[in-house]
């Protein structure tokens, strides 16, 4: 059987998605190619041949990118089995079926696709697998898959080369070559605006820790000299997450990393935050989402605005790089209330730790999300816009659905100039002013730290926020077929 797995944006790293599965379906026997549009073509030889085209959608942008690709891939083979796995592919089961794609799998996707090249295989072997019978055919696979998996070694060796994606920008110069692995998957907390929810709901899973550091392993040997950890929560079980940075650290002591931890772990884990900073880790990703206590219960985020600035002060202390994310533009959220964000942003000294998309991002609603069981947010949305992937929904405030909007531009326009953070901030700090009516605008308040340039990445865009139009337009003119036939799109 010959399967082509694709994946088409994930935030500048080299898929796990797609590396994980390759070692599942070669193990089986299968003929795989892999192809991650974000830093190659599609390859029509490849996709006319196959059995089985699977398209990995861990987030809302790759899914809207892969639905483009889905009637390409049907005028250039009519024939094959289409799949899509990952997050974003059960909450959007229903339009994915209209759309004409035959398996849907999210969760532990790893064995379910296994399982249906070997059933294919052996329903062609039985001489019952023609074309037309492959294409009609639904296979009754789970939507949602939560087994314990024995996971195995990803096999990353058709993908390209580390050096293509993302790099680690220091900020004493120079950059750093970055690999990307996952020691869990799932999450134990029920934030109702994450898209991890509604397809885990609570539930937790590990990869083992010798299949994580032999992945660590190959992306080192492959020129790798830092690490993303890619779990929604590295501390949703701490001692395997230690387990493995301290194993890493003595394997290969020169090597960095960065991982991903809700504020509340970090208050009740405080104590094993120096380990953290003794292993190699360069910063810390956290969720903040907002310092407006009410939107915090809203989202069920487990922490209230004084719990993050606990951190902030704990950070300080151990000399540890804490990088916030937001969602700034949500329907509760005030103009008043987002020039107090960027106020303490500035007075905190995080200007530089944070990245300026992350100050224009607006909610996202997809199918399925927590947020639905809100009586406010069912009266605030529209109907569910299947091309888009969203539901709808505009700011009382005329003022907020447009200045969003703004920021993304500063932002865009700020990486386009290659801007530093802080000039970026202050631009969007005088736009947050103009937008109240104030005819002279200061500039941020000098932050009670210094504020001094942070390690980030390349490609800063954020898995939970919906691209602009010209984003999105931006990143589907990176995808075309070998033979440049932009008929398709």
């Amino acid at each position: 059987m010959k399967v082509v797995l694709i994946s088409t944006y994930e935030l500048g790293h080299q898929p796990f998605g797609l590396a994980s599965p390759a070692a599942w379906l070669r193990r089986g026997g299968a003929e795989v190619t892999c192809l991650d549009l974000s830093r190659q073509p599609l390859d029509e030889k490849a996709v006319r041949a196959a059995d089985v085209v699977a398209f990995y959608v861990p987030m809302h942008t790759a899914t809207r990118l892969a639905i483009r690709l889905i009637e390409p891939v049907r005028h250039l083979n009519p024939h094959a089995h289409l799949c899509f796995y990952g997050l974003y592919a059960p909450v959007n089961e229903t339009y994915l079926r209209e759309l004409g794609v035959q398996t849907i799998v999210g969760g532990e996707f790893e064995a379910v696709l296994a399982d249906l090249v070997t059933r294919l295989a052996h329903q062609k072997g039985n001489g019952n697998g023609s074309h037309s019978t492959a294409r009609a055919l639904v296979l009754r696979n789970p939507s949602i898959a939560l087994e314990r998996l024995p996971f195995i070694p990803p096999d990353r060796s058709q993908l390209p080369a580390l050096r293509q994606y993302a790099h680690l920008l220091l900020p004493e110069g120079g950059f750093k070559v970055a690999g990307y692995t996952e020691a869990s998957r799932g999450c134990k907390h029920l934030c109702r605006h994450c898209p991890i929810v509604p397809v885990y709901n609570g539930v937790l899973r590990i990869v083992q820790r010798d299949i994580v550091l032999e992945d660590i392993r190959q992306q080192v040997n492959a020129g790798a000299e830092h690490i993303t950890f890619g779990d929604p929560d590295f501390f949703n079980g701490p001692a395997h997450a230690l387990a493995i940075v301290e194993s890493m650290h003595r394997e290969f002591p020169q090597l960095t990393y960065d991982v991903t931890i809700k504020i509340e772990h970090l208050l009740q884990h405080a104590g094993s935050l120096p380990r953290l900073l003794d292993t190699g880790c360069l910063f810390v990703t956290s969720a903040v989402e907002s310092v407006d206590d009410a939107v915090l219960t809203r989202l069920a985020k487990g922490h209230k605005r004084a719990d993050f600035l606990e951190v902030v002060g704990l950070f300080r202390e151990l000399g540890l790089i804490l990088q916030p994310t937001f969602v700034p533009f949500t329907p509760w959220t005030s103009l008043s209330g987002y020039r107090e964000l960027l106020k303490l942003i500035a007075d905190q000294g995080l200007v530089e730790n944070v990245a300026p998309i992350q100050l224009g991002i607006r909610l996202l609603i997809p199918a399925g999300s927590r947020l639905l069981e809100l009586d406010e947010v069912r009266n605030t949305i529209g109907n569910f816009e299947a091309s888009g992937l969203v539901y709808p929904w505009k700011h009382a405030d005329a003022r907020m659905d447009i200045l969003p909007e703004r920021i993304q531009e500063l932002a865009n326009a700020g990486d386009r100039l290659k801007r530093s953070r802080t000039d970026t901030f202050t631009l969007i700090w005088r736009a947050a002013n103009e937008f109240c009516g104030e005819q002279a605008v200061s500039d941020p308040a000098t932050p009670k730290t210094p504020t001094h340039g942070t390690p980030h990445f390349t490609e800063p865009w954020y898995c939970c926020a919906e691209p602009t139009q010209d984003q999105f337009v931006s990143i589907m003119s990176d995808i075309r077929p070998q033979t440049q036939s932009d008929t398709f799109f």
